[in-house]
């Protein structure tokens, strides 16, 4: 018995085969269509009750098993019509009686009505919105799988709950795309209702004249009941199932079933039913309107709209009280509306749990706050974009420089300007900006011609002088040779560089240890040699910070750990000074170092000269942490001076400015000017490829007091 119901839809199909070959009795074609509108009507239910439309997956392929059903139960009542004379069971009988009221102009009126209703209005749009869906789904699928990256990479997610997420995306796109196919069904099958209408009526007409000798007025009333009572048992099937068709394509955004979904959106909208309650009582001064009707539906509207809001008013109140316990906690969201808010709590009774103190001792890596009028840029419920431009940066962050970025803390914040945002690192303000929303930032090119009007600032990221622009000005302000930013991407590439400069903070323990669990999985026998033996994860922090605070990517984790354990069989494992080792290390991803900083196979660099190397060498002195670089001022301040006219020279350039020394002194003049000049690199001669073609277009020089050699 399992194994027969096992294969209870194919003999299903089977039967259904059967109906357009077999000619079947009246009684079982009233079984059939009886059926027939079951199967409809709880299609139809299960569309309205379900919230999401992936718990109906099946429905594609149950709509082309209906409508081939449907179309087995017209065969054969048209067969029974034509060779019965006219009769087809007590169903159609019925409902043509039902119908036509002894005229059948009538019933052709209401036929063609629920047809031209079903085909125009209800499958056509159905057709419409499933070939849109079906499209937009397919086209956010790239952007939905880096989101789900992004979060499993920074630990949101474990890898069961990612592909969990996975798989749903993929069955979306397969849903929606059979949908697509399956409304072209509807739209035939409406079509084919159509034609078997016709069919019977001309066919009718010409058995009963030309076979049968009858009158015209005996035809009509002999075929028209069974005809029309035929179309409209086919009809009203057909209607539930392209109903329930828009119900699951239309309903992509739906939280839970259509009756919670239309009792949440509705009752939260009480002035609307209010205005609506009045508007109706105002149609009762029109001459001739049912008065008391619309006054009986106007004071509904009216007391119903006076109660919601009344009850609306009151929610506030209960939701701050259950927000501040959510807000002391570190939360960024408000429990559900429906959920029962907790009672009021002062701030001095809520302390007084020394568990709730703790809370206040968390530091988050990365926080952005923001003013007022800057939170539309990051709600996404009315089309804020940040948050999925983040995600982006942090995979395309990550993949570059192999390294994932924390999860950025985003809150609104009451000590900033409408217009300010502030960036911090640790608890600690590290940037800040300024943006207007309904502007355009407009950056100023290096041969300013003419002028765009707008108000003046500069642009964050960059410190480049820039206007906020209206939208209307932008082409304009284009063809003057300004680049045209939206303020999002104003905001996006700040937070962007500031987390690049601040990376090598942001690397904690627990990162460095996910990193070589993740080396682990395909070189387990290098991890097993290094820790704990040779290295340990604390050594293995301070190099990578090193690494990443001058820019320079740890993707390839095999080369450092195989280099870090080969400097350490050799050299013994060092304790104060890492210098050395950090060097091998940046030597031994030289094509990388080189990849970054090279343009169409030449670097462009700014050398050092052999007399100033000279006495750099020699101004070395050892301190307690190593050695370190002790100039006088005269030639500090002459190499800032000179480093000031020399780095003009890349302003027309993409390249990162680069300086050129030996590898004795790369590290130490590095921490030199990086006071000064934090974003330019410092580079030795053993770190750079071979087939690369550097090109010096300026050099440093060792000044005298009289400003020549």
């Amino acid at each position: 018995m399992k194994k027969l119901m096992s294969y209870s839809v194919v003999m299903f199909v089977l039967v259904i085969i059967l109906l357009l070959i077999i000619p079947l009795p009246a009684g079982v074609v009233d079984l059939a269509i009886i059926l027939n509108m079951s199967l409809s009507l709880m299609i139809l239910v299960i569309t309205m009750t379900i919230g999401d439309a992936l718990e109906f997956s099946i429905f594609p392929s149950l709509l082309l098993v209906t409508t081939l059903f449907r179309l087995g139960i017209n065969v054969s009542t048209t067969r029974n019509i034509l060779t019965n004379g006219g009769s087809s069971g007590q169903i159609i009988a019925a409902f043509g009686d039902f119908i036509l009221q002894g005229n059948v102009v009538v019933g052709v009126v209401i036929f063609l009505i629920i047809l031209l209703m079903q085909f125009i209005v209800i499958t056509k749009g159905a057709e419409r919105v499933a070939e849109v869906a079906a499209r937009f789904t397919l086209d956010a699928m790239p952007g939905k799988q880096m989101a789900i990256d992004a979060d499993l990479s920074s630990g949101l997610i474990d890898e069961q709950e990612a592909k969990g997420r996975r798989e749903k995306i993929q069955r979306e796109a397969d849903f929606y795309g059979a949908m697509d196919g399956a409304t072209k069904i509807v739209k035939g099958d409406a079509t084919m209702s159509l034609i078997t209408t016709g069919v019977n009526m001309i066919g009718g007409v010409i058995i009963g004249m030309v076979q049968g000798g009858q009158t015209i007025g005996q035809v009509l009333n002999t075929y028209s009941i069974a005809t029309i009572g035929d179309g409209l048992v086919s009809q009203i099937p057909a209607l539930l199932i392209s109903t329930a068709t828009g119900m699951i394509v239309t309903r992509a955004v739906s939280e839970g079933s259509l009756n919670d979904d239309v009792s949440k959106q509705f009752l939260a909208q009480p002035r609307a039913i209010m205005i609506s309650g009045i508007v109706i009582a105002v149609m009762s001064v029109i001459p001739g309107m049912p008065r008391i009707q619309l006054w009986v539906v106007a004071a509904g509207l009216i007391s119903a709209g006076y109660y919601l809001s009344a009850k609306v008013s009151q929610e506030p109140t209960l939701r701050n009280a259950a927000a501040f316990g959510a807000a002391m906690a570190g939360q960024e969201t408000l429990p559900p509306q429906e959920e029962a808010a907790p009672p009021p709590q002062s701030e001095e009774e809520y302390f007084k749990d020394v568990n709730n103190i703790y809370t206040l001792l968390t530091v988050e890596p990365i926080e952005m706050e923001f003013g007022y009028s800057l939170i539309p840029l990051v709600d996404e419920s009315v089309g804020g974009r940040l948050i999925s431009r983040i995600v982006i940066f942090r995979r395309q962050y990550a993949q570059d420089m192999g390294f994932v970025i924390p999860s950025i803390r985003l809150r609104d914040s009451s000590g900033l300007s409408i217009n300010q945002y502030c960036i911090k690192v640790k608890g600690e303000e590290v940037a800040k900006g300024e943006i207007l929303v309904d502007y355009y930032l407009a950056l100023e090119p290096a041969n300013l011609e003419h002028e765009v009007d707008g108000i003046e600032t500069v642009e964050p990221a960059y410190g480049i002088p820039s206007r906020w622009i209206k939208p209307e000005d932008r082409e304009r302000a284009e063809l003057y040779g300004y680049t045209v930013i939206d303020p999002l991407s104003v905001m996006v590439t700040h937070l962007s560089e500031v987390i690049k400069q601040h990376a090598y903070e942001l690397i904690s323990r627990q990162e460095v240890v996910h990193l070589v669990e993740n080396v682990k999985s395909v070189a387990p026998e290098l991890v097993d040699e290094a820790f704990p033996n040779l290295l340990s994860y604390a050594l293995l922090q301070r190099i990578l910070t090193n690494l990443l605070k001058e820019g320079i990517p740890i993707k390839d984790l095999e080369t450092i750990l195989e280099t870090t354990i080969e400097y350490i069989t050799e050299n013994g494992v060092p304790t104060k000074e890492i210098d050395n080792l950090v060097e091998r290390i940046r030597t031994a991803l030289r094509r990388t170092i080189t990849r970054i900083y090279c343009e169409d196979g030449s670097m462009r660099v700014i050398t050092m000269d052999s007399e100033l190397e000279r006495t750099m060498v020699g101004a070395l002195t050892r301190g307690e942490n190593g050695f370190y670089l002790s100039l006088s001022p005269d030639i500090l301040q002459s190499l800032v001076r000179q480093l000031a006219e020399q780095l003009k020279k890349f302003g027309g350039m993409t390249q990162t400015p680069v300086i050129l020394t030996s590898q004795v002194m790369r590290v130490h003049f590095y921490r030199l000017i990086e006071q000064f000049y934090p974003n330019v690199r410092v580079l030795s001669f053993n770190e750079i490829a071979n087939n690369v073609q550097i090109q010096s277009i300026g050099s440093l020089v060792l000044e005298t007091k009289k400003g020549h050699k």
